[in-house]
């Protein structure tokens, strides 16, 4: 036994904190429905004797009205107790959020720690640079590899030139009368035979 230095006192705990006051909610409850059963037990014997012994009935509502006196302190007791219980909770919850935010302080701390912006700017630039590279070797990879120079005007003006022979024959193909299946088509070699065999009469005639 230590006779110079006392004892210190544990330092309170949240969780011993609420266990007890719920205990002691659990305790008034139980008080609670004790004195509800004897305020029932009196008002029962008040009217008993309300009708045959007044001062009987009087002493019971009498006894009845105190039973109602201390379960209306134990209600108040209960609603302040309970009141503490969730602010002891609130105040716990708010103990592990500042410690869970601190710890996660701490362990950006360490990371940022070993980070220099200087470096983080020169490694940024560099990847730039890289993306910029891998965009001209795509670029440069899908370009068509024709091998001869192509020159846009010459080719439009080719395109309008076959354009307009399209158009050309589409207008002489309108133009063009239509022929008939009625009237016959000589061949061109039957005709020279008939104009040659008129001559040969002509030259008979005249020689006669």
């Amino acid at each position: 036994m230590n006779l110079f230095f006392p004892q210190q006192k544990a330092k309170p705990n949240a969780k011993d904190a609420i266990v007890r006051l719920r205990d002691t909610l659990q305790m008034l409850e139980k008080r609670e429905n004790h004195l509800q059963n004897k305020i029932d037990s009196e008002l029962k014997t008040a009217k008993t004797y309300a009708a045959t012994n007044k001062r009987a009935a009087m002493m019971a509502l009498k006894r009845k009205k105190q039973y109602e006196n201390q379960i209306e302190k134990i209600g108040g007791a209960r609603i302040t107790i309970e009141a503490q219980v969730m602010a002891i909770e609130n105040a716990n919850v708010n103990l592990e959020t500042i410690r869970a935010m601190e710890k996660g302080a701490e362990a950006m701390k360490a990371i940022h720690g070993s980070m220099d912006i200087n470096k983080v700017d020169d490694t940024m630039d560099s990847i730039r640079e890289q993306m910029d590279l891998a965009d001209e070797i795509s670029n440069a990879i899908s370009a068509p590899m024709i091998g001869i120079d192509l020159d846009d005007d010459e080719l439009n003006a080719e395109l309008e030139e076959l354009e307009q022979e399209v158009l050309d024959s589409q207008l002489l193909e309108v133009e063009a009368p239509p022929v008939s299946s009625k009237v016959p088509i000589k061949p061109r070699i039957a005709e020279d035979l008939d104009e040659e065999a008129e001559l040969e009469e002509l030259r008979a005639a005249m020689a006669m």
